[in-house]
């Protein structure tokens, strides 16, 4: 996973720092130092990062105001990643809340900076303030050439100022002992320390920034961690093999990397949103302290596990990226203090997802589709649509326009500015495919027409029962016939199927071919003698699936799709210009859920409904990051990856949450009762869960397989 960095730009920038730090921080460097670190002796690289520009020079400009800070986060999750020691990450949060503020920092560094007045107090004098008492522990305050520090006025507001440990009367620091062994930690101590003028700094804004760095640190931390342990389960051998090929290992590791990407997407946003105004910064900050340091601490921690003996001792590194994590969060807060922080940003303010194209031309053309079907009845508007290519515009004429990922974009935020929805296919966008890329002219002209102007309706013949998610065990057979083929089977779990006209199945026409090999596609009509569509009863009440019976149904040739025992490839064919959308794939019931709770505003509410709003946010951030990849022509496979899993367990967390908050009255019959009863079909349908991490761990991660075994009869 390439983390936060998107753009070319963006990574060849993460690259560069990269191979800065690996060049000057050698292996063993920063654990010879640690004695160094921990009391506030700066690295041997300091000077390099100077020389480059990552100190103050790293800082945006402000010009226009939070530009460069995505460029920031970038380099921040570098250093995080190679567990840059010293002061690195207070030095640029110090000198980016100066900025921030107008004013320039004194000094390159090292800084240091407080998120808050702890037991610091100010009092007016005739020239400034006085400021007594101590603060809470500040990060690589011992070795700072200034620090940012706060102390709250007797009035309730906080006074933010420079100070100059070590050269300012009245002022001393008291070091800790840190959990994080590669940085100083220590309490500035004030007696009478005075203070001329405040800097206008405030705390909200303070903590604000700091989450934006701490989580891309954090991110940094967690991407390293998992990238260690995948390269020990794919080598470390157990039983006779190596342990990345056990499943349990598998899944554990395709949760902890999903994980990642949900840290990187929040981090990454967060960052993104200083440019937004106060109120965007506010939520997507928030949104990246609870996921942040404390998502990362906890990845950590398991792939300790996961390194097993050899990861808890202390001759191995990972317990020192543990222990930053743990320290980063500590400092920022707690994610339930964050997530009820944000629970009340987000009903003053929600986050904006919206993709900004500059297409005049494109948005001209689409605008005078839409608005001509929008004055328009059903089922008119369906049939104009299809005819202008609008129902399926990825893809190609007649059927649709060809509009490549731009294109999709801006005829989607047409429907939404003229408030009609944009036609759905339903599960024809998953058949249509197929017919479109295997089927001959004729087959494409018969099948797809009607089902763009929504007069056929289609399903998926997959499923069997002895074949779920393994399809190439699936048993209907076609046996070839004059005219055609014979098939006889039963498929299940099938949507829609007791209102569809047709449908896709998959069935075999070889017996004696290995398991994908005799497979052959074939579109069946629903309404053919010896169909039987038996719907199936979820336990939500609710009638989704189907089993569908074919009892020796006549299927003619000229609805084979492709050859006989493509049909494997033909199931798995998506087309190349696949559909564009920034909405769908993810669950947004939050707004649903706060109005379910009402009124209610006491603390443990606001947290639940804070850290399901993260967890929202994001899945948004990484589908907003999917979108922006394809429009500028690459893939979009890590976060492709990550949201099946995300947003099925997003789905169920607020649907269990929706119960929650209805008590005794969730047992009474209630739409959040039948949610919640049916989350099922979320965990299953598209492949279960489990199927979905070894996905994951197998294609993507490239862990080893486990040894399969083939059954003969």
């Amino acid at each position: 996973m390439s983390g936060i960095a998107l753009t070319a730009e963006q990574r060849d920038l993460a690259d560069a720092v990269t191979g800065l730090l690996g060049r000057h921080l050698p292996a063993g460097a920063v654990r010879a130092g640690l004695d160094g670190f921990a009391a506030g002796t700066l690295p041997a690289v300091w000077p390099r990062l100077a020389e480059q520009g990552l100190l103050s020079d790293l800082v945006p400009a402000w010009d226009p105001p939070g530009e460069g800070w995505v460029e920031l986060a970038v380099v921040v999750e570098a250093a995080g990643r190679a567990l840059l020691p010293g002061p690195f990450l207070p030095t640029v949060l110090t000198t980016a809340v100066l900025a921030d503020a107008g004013h320039r920092p004194p000094a390159d560094g090292p800084a240091a900076c407080a998120l808050g007045p702890g037991g610091l107090r100010a009092s007016r004098t005739a020239d400034g303030w006085r400021v007594d008492g101590s603060s809470e522990p500040v990060l690589a305050l011992p070795g700072a050439a200034f620090a940012l520090l706060c102390a709250r006025a007797g009035d309730g507001t906080d006074v933010w100022f420079v100070a100059r440990p070590g050269a300012d009367a009245g002022l001393t620091v008291a070091a800790a002992e840190p959990v994080d062994l590669t940085r100083s930690l220590g309490r500035a101590v004030a007696e009478g320390l005075r203070v001329d003028a405040a800097t206008g700094v405030r705390t909200a804004r303070v903590r604000d920034l700091a989450a934006v760095l701490f989580a891309a640190e954090s991110a940094g931390l967690a991407l390293w961690c998992v990238d260690t342990a995948l390269e020990y389960a794919r080598v470390r051998e157990q039983f006779g093999r190596p342990i990345g090929s056990f499943q349990a290992v598998k899944h554990r590791l395709a949760r902890l990397w999903v994980r990642c990407g949900l840290i990187a997407a929040t981090a990454w946003d967060a960052a993104r949103a200083v440019a937004d105004g106060p109120a965007q910064l506010g939520v997507a900050a928030a949104a990246a302290a609870v996921r942040g340091p404390a998502d990362a601490r906890e990845v950590a921690l398991d792939c300790v596990t996961v390194l097993g003996g050899i990861g808890y001792t202390w001759e191995h590194d990972i317990h020192l990226y543990w222990r930053r994590a743990v320290a980063l969060g500590q400092l920022l807060g707690t994610p339930a203090g964050w997530a009820a922080e944000l629970a009340g940003r987000r009903r003053a303010a929600a986050r904006t997802f919206d993709v900004e194209l500059d297409e005049p031309e494109l948005r001209r053309a689409a605008a005078e589709v839409v608005d001509r079907a929008a004055a328009l009845p059903e089922p008119r508007r369906r049939r104009y649509l299809a005819e202008q290519g609008y129902v399926a515009p990825e893809y190609p004429p007649p059927y649709g326009i060809d509009a490549g990922p731009a294109q999709q974009l801006v005829i989607a935020q047409e429907f939404a500015r003229a408030g009609i929805a944009a036609p759905d296919l339903r599960i024809g966008a998953f058949t249509l495919p197929t017919v479109l890329a295997f089927g001959t002219p004729g087959q494409r002209e018969r099948f797809l027409p009607p089902a763009l102007r929504g007069e056929t309706v289609w399903c998926q013949l997959f499923s069997e029962p002895g074949a779920g998610s393994d399809l190439a065990a699936l048993s209907t057979k076609a046996v070839r016939v004059p005219g055609g083929w014979r098939l006889t089977g039963q498929k299940v779990w099938t949507s829609r199927a007791h209102e569809a006209d047709w449908g896709v199945c998959l069935a075999r026409t070889d017996p004696d071919a290995p398991r994908h090999g005799g497979l052959s596609c074939f579109v069946v009509d629903l309404h053919t003698e010896g169909v039987e569509v038996r719907p199936l009863r979820q336990a939500n009440g609710a009638y989704g699936f189907n089993e569908v019976f074919l009892t020796e149904v006549f299927v003619p040739d000229d609805c084979l799709i492709g050859e006989p025992g493509q049909g494997w490839v033909a199931a798995r064919t998506t087309l190349a210009n696949e559909r564009v959308s920034i909405a769908g794939k993810v669950v947004d019931g939050w707004e649903a859920l706060v109005a379910r709770a009402g009124g209610r505003d006491d603390p443990a509410t606001a947290v639940a409904l804070g850290l399901l709003a993260a967890d929202q946010h994001a899945l948004h951030s990484l589908i907003l990051r999917s979108v922006l990849l394809r429009l500028s022509g690459l893939r979009s496979g890590a976060e492709s990856s990550v949201l099946k899993v995300a947003a099925a367990e997003h789905h169920r967390a607020v649907a269990t949450a929706a119960l929650d908050l209805l008590g005794p009255d969730g047992a009474s019959a209630s739409d959040a009762s039948r949610d919640y009863l049916g989350v099922p079909a979320r965990l299953i349908g598209g492949g279960t869960m489990e199927i979905q991490l070894n996905v994951i761990a197998e294609r993507v991660l490239r862990l080893p397989r486990e040894p399969r075994t083939e059954v003969t009869s």
